[in-house]
């Protein structure tokens, strides 16, 4: 079996925000709500149909994202007396998830997407790669498929933005 290898650019977009930083982390923790672990399990436990689990996320995910982790590293990085706030998240879909990991489960590597939202002297940022330009890198390799996914996620991610009240790239928009 031989060692592939593939190459892609990231497109981190830096999207600028009007107001505090607490205020825009309440807003995107609404929008974007957490995984109810305890559902899953007892999907994955009663061996659920893919059907039932498709319902969940549609119900649980009206913008069509859940938040699967988060990590705040302004407290521990304030120790070292680094100014700022920053708050790191997984955030995805695993109904759009599977329609890429069924060609190739690297797609985890970067599914679910790693949002942030940052703040240093008074400014705040979303910040995030571009899903279409990461899963295209599976279309290199013939899985066109995964880079469709990944148009739809750039799609969802200007929806989230526009319900958010930020800036929309342009580049989401194409």
């Amino acid at each position: 079996m031989a060692i592939s290898e593939s190459r892609y650019q990231a497109h981190r977009l830096r999207i600028p925000v009007e107001g505090p930083f607490a205020d825009l982390r309440r807003r995107y923790e609404t929008a974007v709500p957490a995984v109810d672990y305890a559902t899953v399990n007892a999907l994955i436990g009663s061996k659920a149909d893919w059907s039932e689990v498709a319902a969940q996320v549609d119900a649980a995910a009206p913008l069509g994202f859940l938040r699967y982790w988060s990590s705040d590293d302004g407290p521990l990085m304030r120790l070292a007396h680094d100014p700022g706030e920053c708050v790191v998240y997984l955030m995805g879909n695993h109904v759009l998830a599977e329609r890429m990991y069924r060609h190739d489960q690297a797609v985890m590597m970067y599914a679910p997407l790693r949002p942030m939202i940052a703040s240093r002297d008074g400014e705040t940022h979303f910040i995030i790669e571009q899903p279409s330009a990461t899963f295209a890198s599976f279309g290199a390799v013939g899985h066109d498929d995964i880079a469709e996914v990944g148009l739809e996620l750039d799609h969802k991610l200007a929806a989230l933005l526009d319900h958010l009240d930020l800036p929309v790239p342009p580049v989401l928009r194409s």
